[in-house]
C-alpha cells in the first residue's frame, strides 16, 4: 500500500478523531513503512472541531475576549486556516453546555460571543466562515450573535435590547444588520447535522431543550419565543426561516445564521471534504480509512462513514469502516461506497468496560486489517 487517507469520526465517550488518526497511522505504518498516510480528523461542529481542522490543514489559533454564555466576558479561541482565508469557529467556545457547569439557563443564555468572533475573523480578512452549530447552551434563534454584529432588536416602547431565549417574544421591529463590504463578501456556512425545524415538536426547543435544562414549560415559552421572533423576521424580511431544515440547530442558530447573516447550513462531512479537498486528495490513493463509535441507520442519513464513502466511490477508490459497534439493517451502507466493516470489539462485554480499553481494541484490530492488506500488496 502506497497511499492512504484516514478520515474518521471520534468514538464519542472514547477516542477523539484525532487519537484514531493516530493510531491508525502507527499500525499502517508498522506493515507499510513507505505508505503515504494522509490524517484528516472530523468533528461535527462541537468541542474539538477547531483542532481537527488545524490538525489536518495546518494554520493557527486566535484567542479573544469575548461574551460569554451569560454575558460575562470570557476567553475564547477559534481557528484560522487556507493561509489566512478562512476561519473555523465553534460556537460551543463561547456559548457551550460545559461553560454552564451546574448553573443550565437556557431562557437566558447568549449567542452573543459567536457573533464577535464572527466579526473578529471578518476584520482579519476572512473570506470564509465556518461556524460549528452543536454543543450549546442557547436558545436565542442566534440573536444575540446578530446583536453583536449590528443588527438591532427593538421592543414595543422602542427601546434596543438584546434578545435571549425568554425575551424574543419581546422583539417588535428589527434593524438588519449592515450590510458591509466584508459581510457581502463572506461565504459564511454552518456545520449542521440535524434537520431539525425550528419549531413544534422536532424543534429547537423541543428536542435539545431538555438537555440544557428546560422543563415542559419553558419549552412551551421558548418555542413561542422563537415563533415570535420568525413571525417578525417574515414580516419584515419576507424570510421563511421556520421550516428550514437545520434551522433548529443549536437552539435556532441554524434559523439565526441564515436570516442574520444570509448564511448556509451544509453537512458538516461535506465541509470538512470540500474544504480539504477531498478528491483532490484521493489521487493515487489505494484506500480511505473511515470510522465512527457504532454504525447503524443513523449512519445513512449523512454522517461520516456515509461522506466521505460516497465521495470515494465517485473515484473508485475503496473505502474501509473500522467502527467501535455494528447496528443492524446497515446493508445499505455498502451500496454508497464502504468496501466492508470491522468492529473493535473483541469482547461481549458492556460499554463502561469496553470504553476503557478502546485504544488497545482500536490497534489490535488495526494490525489485524493491516496483516490482511499486506497478503495483497
Amino acid at each position: 500500500m502506497r497511499k492512504c487517507i484516514l478520515m474518521p469520526d471520534s468514538f464519542k465517550g472514547t477516542m477523539s478523531s484525532i487519537e484514531v488518526c493516530e493510531i491508525m497511522r502507527e499500525k499502517i505504518i508498522v506493515s507499510f513503512p513507505n505508505c503515504e498516510v494522509i490524517g484528516i480528523p472530523v468533528a461535527d461542529g462541537g468541542e474539538g472541531t477547531v483542532d481537527c481542522f488545524l490538525t489536518a490543514l495546518g494554520g493557527k489559533k486566535v484567542e479573544l475576549e469575548v461574551c460569554g454564555p451569560l454575558f460575562e466576558r470570557i476567553r475564547a479561541q477559534y481557528g484560522i486556516i487556507d493561509h489566512g482565508s478562512t476561519a473555523v469557529i465553534e460556537m460551543a467556545a463561547c456559548a457551550g453546555l460545559p461553560l454552564m457547569a451546574n448553573r443550565l439557563d437556557v431562557a437566558n443564555t447568549t449567542t452573543y460571543g459567536v457573533g464577535e468572533m464572527i466579526a473578529d475573523a471578518l476584520a482579519k480578512g476572512c473570506e470564509n466562515i465556518i461556524v460549528g452549530l452543536g454543543g450549546s447552551c442557547t436558545n436565542d434563534g442566534g440573536a444575540g450573535m446578530a446583536a453583536a454584529m449590528g443588527t438591532r432588536f427593538f421592543n414595543e416602547a422602542g427601546e434596543e435590547f438584546v434578545p435571549v431565549g425568554c425575551t424574543l417574544g419581546k422583539i417588535a421591529h428589527i434593524e438588519y444588520l449592515p450590510q458591509s463590504a466584508r459581510v457581502r463578501r463572506a461565504n459564511i456556512m454552518g456545520m449542521c447535522d440535524v434537520d431539525n425545524p425550528l419549531l413544534g415538536d422536532t424543534g429547537a426547543a423541543a428536542i435539545f431543550g431538555p438537555q440544557k435544562g428546560a422543563d415542559a414549560e419553558m419549552i412551551r415559552v421558548l418555542d413561542e419565543n422563537l415563533r415570535h421572533m420568525a413571525e417578525v423576521i417574515q414580516r419584515e424580511s419576507g424570510m421563511e426561516i421556520a421550516s428550514i431544515a437545520g434551522a433548529g440547530a443549536a437552539g435556532g442558530m441554524g434559523a439565526g445564521m441564515i436570516a442574520y447573516l444570509g448564511a448556509k447550513l451544509k453537512r458538516g462531512i461535506d465541509i470538512v471534504l470540500d474544504t480539504v479537498r477531498f478528491e483532490e486528495l484521493l489521487q493515487g490513493v489505494d484506500c480511505v480509512l473511515t470510522g465512527e463509535g457504532r454504525i447503524d441507520q443513523q449512519s445513512l442519513r449523512g454522517k461520516v462513514v456515509q461522506g466521505v464513502a460516497s465521495r470515494a466511490k465517485r473515484h473508485n477508490v475503496p473505502v474501509i469502516a473500522v467502527v467501535g459497534d455494528i447496528g443492524d439493517d446497515i446493508e445499505q451502507i455498502y451500496s454508497e461506497g464502504v468496501s466492508s466493516i470491522f468492529s473493535i470489539n473483541t469482547l461481549a462485554i458492556p460499554f463502561t468496560q469496553a470504553k476503557l480499553r478502546s485504544c488497545k481494541d482500536l490497534a489490535f484490530t488495526m494490525d489485524n486489517l493491516m496483516r490482511c492488506i499486506r497478503v495483497f500488496f
